[in-house]
């Protein structure tokens, strides 16, 4: 059963969503259809390209084109800027209020450098994401007849458990190579053709984690490769790479921005293997009733 999208607005409806509510009376069946696409993992699933989103809701091109304009947009590219716009609000919004809380420290006190730094972190990275590369990779991740390994470095490696950790629940055959030089080569005996290697590298690139995408690459994988602004040496043998902002007034480089984007695949990815995924964690609930693993109140 789809959910029900539709409320009461006010007049000056402005985002996408406020638009395709307003206007769903107005809207033809494979509109409607569309619009319950789009709004079931809002704004995410209106980035994709005019071809995906069409299939994904089971209409056509046309279809997408001619709602895009029943909602007051000159053209598609004016509907994805004005999702990419909201994605970027709903992010920064709620960090750029860290006044209300931090109003008695004065403007160059490091609670609000560190924070307005993060900000234009997202803000950049975010404007430079490219939105088929992202769908490409979900794609990757959520196809069962791909293992997927991950891998990270000295400090990269806790965004690489805390990926592996999300992952392995919602799919199998998810393996988490250890950051460790001298064992990762026996990884490498189970990499097949088209597997999917997620390297985590940033700046002090490490010389191990470069090997081994070579010769993960050698293998036939397929590498996605999450990185900083000037590129790991890694992305030329990635498939897919997320070139993101790290710099923060601090000796270390943030993982703010990276965790954004990862959090937002992990959501596409079981979106996507949401059957599977359902019974997974279904089975796991079990399993930590069984073992008394959570507290429980009643």
């Amino acid at each position: 059963m789809r959910p029900n999208w539709r409320f009461t607005l006010s007049e000056n409806a402005s985002t996408v969503a406020e638009r395709l509510q307003k206007n769903f009376d107005n809207l033809t069946r494979a509109e409607r259809q569309l619009s319950h696409s789009i709004l079931e993992n809002y704004p995410v699933s209106g980035l994709g390209s005019i071809t995906a989103i069409a299939q994904k809701a089971g209409v056509s091109t046309p279809t997408v084109a001619r709602m895009v304009q029943k909602l007051g947009f000159k053209g598609f590219p004016e509907f994805q800027a004005a999702l990419r716009g909201e994605v970027e609000a709903t992010i920064s919004d709620p960090i750029a209020k860290h006044d209300t809380w931090a109003d008695q420290a004065p403007d160059e006190h490091i609670v609000n450098k560190f924070t307005d730094a993060v900000i234009d972190n997202i803000r950049n990275s975010l404007g430079q994401l490219n939105i088929d590369e992202f769908e490409k990779t979900c794609e990757l991740l959520a196809d069962r007849e791909r293992s997927v390994f991950v891998v990270g470095g000295r400090i990269t490696r806790a965004l690489a458990d805390y990926f592996f950790l999300h992952m392995q629940v919602l799919r199998r055959d998810v393996t988490h190579i250890q950051a460790i030089s001298n064992a990762w080569p026996h990884y490498l005996l189970d990499i097949k053709k088209d597997d999917v290697i997620v390297i985590f590298d940033v700046r002090r690139y490490e010389n191990s984690t470069l090997k081994l995408a070579e010769m993960a690459k050698e293998a036939g994988a397929k590498i996605v490769l999450f990185t900083d602004q000037w590129l790991s040496p890694i992305a030329k043998f990635a498939d897919h790479t997320f070139s993101l902002k790290i710099v923060v007034p601090s000796a270390w480089d943030s993982s703010v921005t990276t965790m954004l984007v990862l959090e937002t695949i992990i959501a596409d990815v079981q979106q996507r293997t949401w059957p599977e995924t359902r019974e997974r964690m279904e089975e796991l609930e079990v399993m930590f009733d069984k073992t008394r693993f959570f507290r429980k109140f009643t």
